[in-house]
C-alpha cells in the first residue's frame, strides 16, 4: 500500500467492532412519553404495566348453554335425558339475578358471567333445545343429554391476568397483540421511550434534489431518500435538511438546523482526499474524528459530537458518500444506535447461515458484507451476490435482502461454502 497524505497504515484502521462500541456507547434509552397506545404500536415500554383488575373479571361461560351443576346430570344420555327447571336467561354483559339450586339451570351466552351455584355449562348442542322449540314445547323446560365434567366451559376470573400482576415488561416492544392487552387491561395509553429525531444531510455541490430538472454534470440525491427511509423503517423520526453545498454558509446554516436532533447524519465529506469543507465545519462545530473502518463497503466514516445552544451536544455520524456505502454504514453503526435510543434491548439483525452461489473476493484484508438475494430450497439457505459490487451501484442493494459478511483474514470464499448472513429483510413470498 502507499503511504503519504492519502496512504493509509491498517494500524490507523478501526475494527468494525471498535467503531460500534464507541458510537453506541454514546446511546441511551429515550425519555418516556405517554401517548395513546394506537400511536406506539413500535414502540418500547419504558416501564412495567400492572393489572389493576382481574381478566376476565368474573367466571364466564365459554359456550352457549345452560349454567348447571354437574350433580344433578349424573346418568344423562340421549337416551334417558335429566330434565331442568329454566329460571333465567342471562346474555352477555348483563348480570344473573338468580343462583342455581338443585334441579335448575340458567339459560347463558358466551362471555356472561356465570351464577352462583353452577359449577359448568351445557352447550346447546347437548341439550333437546332445538327438538322442543320444533315441537313447540315450553321453554321454560330443558332436557340435558350428556352429563358435563365438573368445570366444563366456565371460564374461572383471572385466569388471564390476575389484578396486581406485571403484565408487560419494560422494554417490551408494542406489537398488534400488546396494544390489545393494554386495552383489555382498560388503558388506551402507554408510557413509551420517545421516538429519537434524526437529521439527515446530504453535502456536495454535484447534488441535486429528485423532482427537480438535472443539470449536465449533476447527479440526483439518492442518499438523504434511502437515509430517511432507514431512519422511518428503524422507528426514528428523519428531519430531512436536503442538501448543503460545498459553502462554510451553508454548511453552518443546515447543521445550526439540525442541532435540535437526537442524532444527525451527514453523508459525503469524510473520506481521506475529499473536498475538505465538511471537515472544516465540523471541526468548528465540536469534536469530530474521521476513521478508516476495516470494512467494504463503507471504510470512511466519522464521528464525533456537535456544539449547539447552551451547550447541548447532539451525536453526529458522518457516512460516505457512495449510496451503498452510506447504507451499509447506516446498518452497522446507525440503526442500532436509533434501536437503543428507541429502548431496543436486541440491536443485531438476524443471522442466519447461507450457501454461497456465488464467490466473494477480499483483496485488501477488510471485513466484506456482500450483497446477496437468500432463497430457501428444501430446507437450505443459499445466498446469490447481487451483481457487480461497486459501492456506487445502488441497485445491488435493491436487489438483495440481505449482507453475506466475509471475514478480514479470508481472501476469499467460493461458490459452495457457508458464509453468515445478516437479514436485511425476510421475504415471505420467497420463503425467507
Amino acid at each position: 500500500m502507499k503511504h503519504g497524505r492519502h496512504g493509509h497504515h491498517h494500524a490507523d484502521m478501526l475494527s468494525v467492532e471498535e467503531a460500534f462500541e464507541r458510537i453506541i456507547s454514546a446511546f441511551k434509552p429515550l425519555e418516556a412519553e405517554e401517548k395513546p397506545a394506537l400511536d406506539a404500536l413500535g414502540q418500547t415500554l419504558a416501564e412495567d404495566v400492572y393489572a389493576g383488575l382481574d381478566i376476565p373479571p368474573a367466571a364466564n361461560s365459554a359456550m352457549d348453554g345452560y349454567a348447571v351443576r354437574h350433580q344433578d346430570l349424573e346418568g344423562a344420555s340421549p337416551e334417558s335425558p335429566v330434565v331442568l327447571r329454566v329460571i333465567e336467561t342471562v346474555a352477555a354483559g348483563q348480570l344473573p339475578s338468580r343462583r342455581v339450586e338443585p334441579g335448575t339451570a340458567i339459560r347463558i351466552m358466551t362471555g356472561a358471567p356465570t351464577p352462583e351455584g353452577c359449577d359448568s355449562v351445557t352447550p346447546f348442542e347437548d341439550t333437546d333445545e332445538v327438538e322442543r322449540k320444533a315441537r313447540g314445547l315450553s321453554m321454560d323446560e330443558v332436557g340435558v343429554l350428556v352429563q358435563p365434567s365438573p368445570g366444563a366451559h366456565v371460564r374461572p376470573a383471572g385466569e388471564d391476568v390476575r389484578r396486581g400482576d406485571k403484565v408487560l415488561a419494560k422494554g417490551t416492544v408494542l406489537r398488534p397483540a400488546e396494544v390489545g392487552v393494554l386495552a383489555s387491561l382498560g388503558l388506551d395509553r402507554a408510557p413509551v421511550a420517545r421516538r429519537p429525531t434524526v437529521a439527515i444531510l446530504a453535502t456536495g455541490s454535484e447534488l441535486t434534489a429528485p423532482g427537480r430538472a438535472i443539470r449536465p454534470g449533476m447527479i440526483y440525491d439518492s442518499n438523504s431518500y434511502s437515509l430517511a427511509a432507514s431512519v422511518r423503517r428503524y422507528g426514528g423520526l428523519p428531519l430531512m435538511l436536503g442538501i448543503a453545498r460545498d459553502t462554510l454558509e451553508e454548511m453552518h446554516a443546515k447543521l445550526g438546523q439540525a442541532l435540535g436532533a437526537d442524532l444527525i447524519i451527514t453523508s459525503a465529506g469524510v473520506s481521506k482526499g475529499d473536498y475538505d469543507m465538511v471537515k472544516d465545519v465540523l471541526a468548528r462545530r465540536g469534536r469530530v474524528d474521521f476513521w478508516s473502518v476495516r470494512m467494504r463497503p463503507a471504510k470512511p466514516l466519522a464521528w464525533g459530537m456537535l456544539r449547539g445552544e447552551g451547550g447541548r451536544q447532539t451525536p453526529h455520524l458522518g457516512l460516505p458518500g457512495n449510496p451503498v456505502s452510506a447504507m451499509v454504514a447506516f446498518e452497522e453503526f446507525a440503526r442500532p444506535a436509533i434501536l437503543r435510543m428507541l429502548g431496543r434491548t436486541r440491536l443485531a439483525k438476524p443471522t442466519i447461515e447461507a450457501e454461497l452461489e456465488g464467490p466473494i473476493v477480499n483483496f485488501d484484508g477488510r471485513r466484506v458484507f456482500a450483497r446477496v438475494r437468500v432463497t430457501r430450497r428444501g430446507g437450505v439457505y443459499y445466498a446469490n451476490p447481487t451483481g457487480p459490487q461497486g459501492s456506487n451501484i445502488l441497485t445491488s442493494m435493491a436487489r438483495a435482502n440481505g449482507l453475506a459478511v466475509c471475514p478480514e483474514d479470508v481472501p476469499r470464499m467460493d461458490k459452495g461454502q457457508v458464509a453468515r448472513v445478516k437479514m436485511l429483510d425476510w421475504n415471505q413470498e420467497e420463503g425467507v
